[in-house]
């Protein structure tokens, strides 16, 4: 837990301005103001001039900024076999979830509603890969953790009916955004967080009390016979994760050994 590891940015950094030095020094060698101006006699010597003038003032160089221009304006809806469009997002994710599920289902959090983890664009049906026509559909993810089930909802774009509902057990997608969070906080609070707490300080000279003080990444953590105590023996059918965390910022801490089952909401530690 202690231990952690550095990126030498540094390195980074330095290669990044010596690039953009080579980048203006390039660009005063071979866009000299006098270019071309005389070519039928004063051509070489005018070229030679501008030379000596570029390497005289290389700090001189002046480069035009970048511009960026604006990404175009999202319709409410996209076509074809486009991303799906912020409205369309909210629209499926709305239609996805209907009373029952919301009524029956529990989120990461234990609260009401299961916990959502994902819209995609839905593949076209088979009889549709030709069809210019074909509806836009979308898959809606969702995780109950009342029961730990997977539920997958397509949804027809153009009509607004939910096609087909898919439920499963002990298929775990990538962790959320929320379930990474709520992992962390767990982590935080349990004792066996110590060490992430201290090393967290060691690296700060502050106390970490809050996921929002670290960048997380995670993978999904499933059991393997005999590799993990007992307390993780379910991780599969539950909803088990690894976390990553960074202090923001700053080095990475070493948390590979510690396992957060957030269906039991609980912690455990491998080997």
């Amino acid at each position: 837990m202690r231990k952690t590891v550095h990126r030498h940015l540094g390195k980074v950094v330095a290669g990044a301005a010596v690039a953009v030095a080579g980048t203006a020094v390039m660009v005063g060698i071979t866009l000299p103001g006098s270019a071309g101006a005389d070519e039928s006699s004063g051509g070489l010597r005018g070229g030679n001039q501008a030379a000596s003038q570029a390497g005289q003032g290389q700090g001189q160089a002046v480069v035009e900024p970048g511009v960026v221009e604006r990404a175009p304006a999202e319709g409410d809806k996209g076509t074809g076999r486009d991303p799906l469009t912020d409205d369309e997002t909210k629209r499926v994710e709305q239609l996805a979830l209907n009373r029952q599920l919301l009524a029956s289902g529990e989120n990461v959090e234990g609260q009401r509603g299961p916990q959502r983890i994902g819209v995609d664009l839905a593949d076209p049906e088979e009889n549709e890969l030709d069809d210019p026509n074909a509806p836009r559909r979308a898959d809606v993810t969702f995780y109950d953790y009342k029961d730990d089930t997977l539920v997958t909802k397509t949804v027809n774009l153009d009509s607004g009916k939910v096609e087909r509902t898919d439920t499963q057990h002990g298929v775990q997608p990538p962790i959320s955004r929320d379930e990474m969070v709520e992992a962390a906080k767990l982590l935080i609070a349990d004792p066996l967080g110590a060490g992430l707490r201290a090393d967290y300080k060691d690296a700060t000279g502050k106390e970490l009390t809050s996921p929002d003080q670290l960048t997380l990444n995670s993978m999904v953590y499933r059991a393997t016979s005999g590799a993990q105590p007992a307390l993780l023996g379910k991780c599969g059918e539950h909803r088990c994760v690894r976390l990553f965390p960074k202090v923001k910022n700053g080095s990475w801490i070493d948390a590979r050994e510690l396992v957060i089952d957030l269906s039991a909401r609980k912690v455990g530690k491998l080997g």
